[in-house]
């Protein structure tokens, strides 16, 4: 008997989709502090998809939030589980997009879109749980499932509408046939030397200078060669860093600014301009995510130094009108921020249609872990080089998880347990569910006594 069968011999199927609220008080060190988002507790929304198959495997993944509103986003997977409960385990797996369609294709949850917010990211948790068992079923980590799939499925894994002005399925085919040449010396090199990645971990705006030349020089010694810094809440401030972080690392290593949003699109320019004496390599985020033009003005306004965003842009449909505006010079896919793997392979091949870099966003709770596949992939199956291409890397939160993201001389190293890494500690689970698990359980029990003297 096949061991994704089920025990009488019948069709395995799907039998739940267990959500659960976890929560981690990463605001009480400042961590992952910025000028738009000062006091974040990095949460995610966790999914685990359960079969009655023999193998006894499950499909996990979450959607990451930053604290307060992790229950909404909760609320949202929760209400897709009459879609995927009793679903065929084989075909969901052998086709993971069939399930990307069926809920982006609900009328009445598209309306609470579409393709965009708490309801699209609720759909990406779903989807990546899919990629994530279907990955553990083919024994393989998601990014070489990918990479050594057939052009033709992973070309009918996108959904082409409202791209196809960019991009064809025919386009998508040649440019995943041209991106097998040479395919297997480039994962030999991958599994040798790992992925490159930067580090953000110096440059959280609530850090002291100090703290941040610490971090610094200890991201050179480890073998980074980008760093990245919080910017946008004080101009003075940003300065006095800029240069703090210049010295501390020398004028060989590429240094990223970071605005989360936090710019009109002149302030935008001026703000960066002014830092130009410090050699910033990229400004990240200089103004809202959805703003085409504002980006296209910025990018022009603050040339030679770099542009780039995605972490919160909504779905290929933004990024598409980016690319074609020629807004950015840096691509930041987000694995938990769009409707999923399916998606995000979408905005690979558009960024390899119109020649723009893809330098992931990550950090948060899992992110590290999740990226590494899809940029993994592009390098052995897409692209073809990791030039000007770099992950992101936050050094917290790595504990819980089964697989976790390791960096060697500043590389992500290759995954090589099947599935998508995205599944955690049970102790994990059961310490940080909010509000009822043991820490916050404790935490909420402190506070009253504190209350009560």
């Amino acid at each position: 008997m096949n061991t994704h069968d089920k025990r009488d011999g019948g069709i395995a199927r799907v039998t739940d989709v267990d959500v659960i609220d976890i929560r981690f008080p990463t605001s009480r060190e400042l961590d992952g502090s910025d000028a738009m988002n000062p006091d974040p507790d990095y949460s995610a929304a966790y999914v685990i998809l359960r079969t009655d198959a023999l193998d006894g495997l499950e499909g996990h993944a979450f959607a990451f939030t930053i604290g307060r509103g992790n229950e909404v986003q909760a609320a949202a997977v929760a209400a897709l589980r009459d879609h995927v409960v009793g679903l065929p385990v084989d075909a969901l797996c052998a086709d993971p997009g069939s399930v990307s369609r069926a809920l982006n294709g609900d009328s009445q949850l598209r309306w609470l879109g579409p393709e965009k917010g708490v309801m699209h990211m609720a759909i990406g948790a779903v989807v990546n749980a899919v990629w994530d068992l279907a990955a553990k079923r083919a024994d393989k980590p998601l990014w070489k499932l990918l990479a050594d799939a057939a052009p033709e499925w992973l070309a009918d894994q996108v959904d082409y509408r409202y791209i196809e002005d960019a991009l064809s399925r025919e386009e998508a085919v040649t440019l995943l046939t041209r991106g097998k040449e040479g395919a297997w010396a480039r994962e030999e090199h991958l599994v040798a030397q790992g992925y490159p990645a930067y580090t953000t971990s110096p440059g959280w705006l609530g850090y002291s200078d100090e703290k941040l030349v610490r971090l610094a020089r200890q991201a050179v010694a480890d073998g980074f060669t980008q760093i990245k810094l919080k910017v946008g809440a004080d101009l003075a401030d940003d300065v006095r860093r800029l240069r703090t972080a210049r010295e501390a690392v020398g004028p060989d290593i590429r240094i990223a600014v970071d605005a989360n949003q936090r710019w009109n699109v002149a302030e935008a320019i001026d703000w960066t301009n002014a830092l130009a004496a410090h050699d910033p390599y990229w400004i990240e985020e200089p103004t809202s995510p959805d703003d085409i033009l504002g980006h296209a003005a910025i990018r022009k306004g603050v040339t030679p130094f770099k542009v780039a965003t995605g972490e919160h842009v909504q779905n290929r449909i933004v990024f598409k009108q980016l690319l074609q505006a020629g807004a950015i010079d840096i691509l930041q896919i987000d694995a938990a921020r769009v409707g999923g793997v399916n998606e995000n392979l979408a905005i690979l091949l558009l960024a390899m249609r119109y020649g723009v870099p893809v330098c992931p966003h990550a950090g948060g709770v899992g992110l590290c872990e999740l990226v590494r596949h899809l940029s993994m992939f592009d390098f052995v199956a897409l692209s073809g080089t990791t030039e000007d291409r770099v992950i992101e890397y936050v050094d917290h939160l790595h504990e819980h998880f089964k697989d976790p993201a390791i960096i060697a001389n500043g590389h992500y190293t290759a995954p090589l347990t099947p599935g998508f890494s995205s599944e955690m500690h049970a102790g994990s689970l059961a310490t940080y569910r909010y509000p009822d698990g043991a820490f916050w359980a404790a935490d909420l029990a402190a506070q009253e006594k504190e209350t009560n003297r």
